[in-house]
């Protein structure tokens, strides 16, 4: 540790070493009575009074537009190139599917959800768009597609920026505490983790963007603070900058200002103070503007996942609820089991000499399993709208075909005879279920960019839609039974599938991550469903509680662990049972 001058706030530390809170905090003290006895001299240092004193609410607002900027341009970006794998718009080959479709307003799609515009890279080659010939066009193209982008993508990561690999929430966590990684929020691994995250979600693996979002904005953050000396000569004010950043952060990638806030209180930040939690929301708050300006989502909403529910849930519904709970901590804690095991696998055999191949084959195997079945092969985030929504997308995989076969008929030999339709939708979710799960242990810890945010809500909503579906069928064929009240004796459907989805992607999320309080308010900002904050947090206590039952650690906090970060949690409790005498006895 050296010091670079003698003047109050300037203070250096070499890369891999502690910060002093203490001291970079007293010499901020200092620093501003200097300034406050200077005020008293000239009206120019007034003036220099004032812009240090605004100049924390400056930064963050640059921070916010920066950030807001940024998501918008990856948003657009993994959109457009995610469906590139599927077809092409030759009249404007930068449009994705979707807006190619508007561009003409075209309002008749054909069964794969398709228009004239859009053209499948069967049909770009000259074949039909059915049949074996294009079935196996459209497959080899998807393959071949997912393999660029994903060896593009570590590519990049390996030969200009090795940091803007994984999701970067436990080295944040590391840093907001007070350790010094140099280059890890630099400018290289800002533009690296941009375009190398844009490319691994096009490739189609079992990641997220939402988690990386968070490295990005605090690296956009830092960068930022060495145009305020206030902030980029001090590392300890430089965590302010870095908090509300994280806050911005989560903001844009789910479209939940109030919820990033939370979770930058929550989950990565070591030193809050009050200040920092407006400058925070404020930062979200601009971040969130100028996403919603840019409207990568294309509709009228902000959030990711808009839901409109009408139906009130029963009080008996807790119970499922709760049990939903239950089995995202079971699944969490799989989770976080085996993609440790495979972490550490990793990084003590020859594997983790060659990145970009490990990649590659994980990439192959994804690709390869991913396409037949039409949950997985469709975009992670379309899949969890899909699970969310009251009924599914109209196509041949509908995931409401379920619901029409069963309400027709009343008995189950009439339910075996309505064909395979009736299990095809639950089936193929529980295949999902299983895949995603695997290749998601598999992928977590590559060096690419890939958040965890994404693929835990997609597992747990799978299981949410299911037991949903149970629910709603047990209510169908037995509408009068006490528990559920008598609301369901009128004849409507009046248990809702979608909200299932809702709690049990709350429910996985939180067993994966330990989040409470932010994951509750993530969530209703996230779809917009204010009336069903009791089951979210129900499910999320039951989940936190069965994670911490049966491992300490969430997600972040586990590698933080295995990379030998020296992170001490401040929220932790250090029990110490041990008297000074049992360990100072003579020999």
């Amino acid at each position: 540790m050296h010091e670079s001058g003698d003047i109050p706030g300037i203070g250096q530390y070499d890369d891999f070493h502690t910060i002093d809170w203490q001291r970079d905090i007293a010499r901020d003290r200092m620093r501003h009575r200097y300034i406050v006895k200077k005020k008293q001299d000239s009206i120019w240092n007034l003036i220099e009074g004032a812009h240090d004193a605004w100049s924390g609410w400056l930064c963050v607002l640059l921070v916010g537009l920066l950030t807001g900027a940024v998501a918008g341009v990856i948003d657009i970006g993994a959109s457009w190139m995610t469906d590139l794998k599927f077809g092409i718009c030759p009249q404007a080959f930068w449009l994705n599917q979707e807006h190619c479709c508007w561009s003409l307003n075209e309002t008749t799609l054909d069964k794969g959800g398709n228009c004239s515009q859009w053209l499948t890279w069967s049909q770009v080659l000259g074949q039909s768009t059915t049949g074996a010939g294009a079935y196996i066009i459209s497959y080899l193209f998807y393959i071949v597609w997912a393999l660029l982008f994903a060896a593009l993508s570590a590519s990049l990561v390996r030969m200009f920026a090795p940091y803007a690999c994984g999701s970067g929430i436990p080295e944040i966590k590391t840093i907001l505490s007070g350790f010094i990684i140099r280059g890890y929020l630099g400018k290289w691994t800002l533009i690296i983790k941009c375009v190398g995250l844009i490319l691994s979600v096009s490739a189609g693996l079992s990641l997220g963007k939402e988690g990386p979002m968070v490295h990005i904005a605090c690296a956009i953050g830092n960068i930022l603070s060495y145009l305020f000396p206030k902030y980029g000569r001090n590392e300890a004010k430089k965590r302010e900058i870095l908090s509300a950043a994280a806050a911005a952060g989560v903001s844009v990638a789910f479209g939940a200002p109030i919820g990033g806030v939370l979770f930058s209180l929550e989950e990565v930040s070591y030193y809050f103070p009050l200040k920092t939690l407006w400058r925070s929301f404020f930062c979200a708050l601009i971040a969130a503007f100028i996403l919603r300006s840019i409207n990568p989502f294309g509709n009228e909403h902000s959030v990711l996942f808009f839901v409109e529910y009408n139906k009130p849930w029963i009080f008996f519904e807790l119970v499922p609820f709760i049990g939903l709970g239950i089995i995202g901590g079971l699944i969490a804690t799989v989770f976080i089991k085996a993609n440790l095991y495979w972490c550490r696998y990793r990084k003590h055999s020859k594997l983790g000499q060659y990145p970009v191949t490990e990649v590659l084959v994980v990439t192959v195997i994804t690709a390869v399993f991913a396409y037949p079945n039409p949950y997985t092969r469709m975009n992670t985030s379309q899949l969890i709208y899909l699970l969310f929504s009251q009924c599914g997308i109209s196509n041949a995989d509908d995931l409401c075909d379920y619901n029409r076969n069963f309400t027709d008929v009343n008995s189950a030999i009439e339910i075996a005879a309505a064909g395979p339709g009736v299990y095809r939708a639950i089936w193929l979710l529980i295949l999902a279920l299983i895949f995603k799960l695997i290749m998601t242990i598999f992928t977590f810890g590559m060096k690419v960019p890939c958040g965890l945010f994404i693929p835990s809500l997609c597992l747990g909503a799978i299981v949410g839609r299911v037991v949903g579906i149970f629910m709603e069928q047990l209510a169908y064929s037995y509408p009068k039974n006490w528990i559920f009240s008598g609301e369901c004796s009128t004849g409507d459907d009046c248990i809702t599938p979608g909200l299932y989805a809702m709690v049990g992607a709350a429910a996985v999320l939180g067993g994966v991550t330990r989040m409470t309080v932010s994951l509750v308010v993530i969530m209703f900002e996230l779809t917009g469903g204010v009336r069903y904050i009791v089951p979210l947090m129900a499910a999320a206590m039951a989940s936190k509680w069965v994670g911490d039952a049966l491992g300490r650690q969430g997600i972040y906090d586990a590698h933080i662990a295995l990379n030998g970060y020296p992170f001490l949690d401040s929220k932790d409790e250090y029990a110490h049972t041990s008297l000074a005498a049992d360990v100072m006895q003579p020999k």
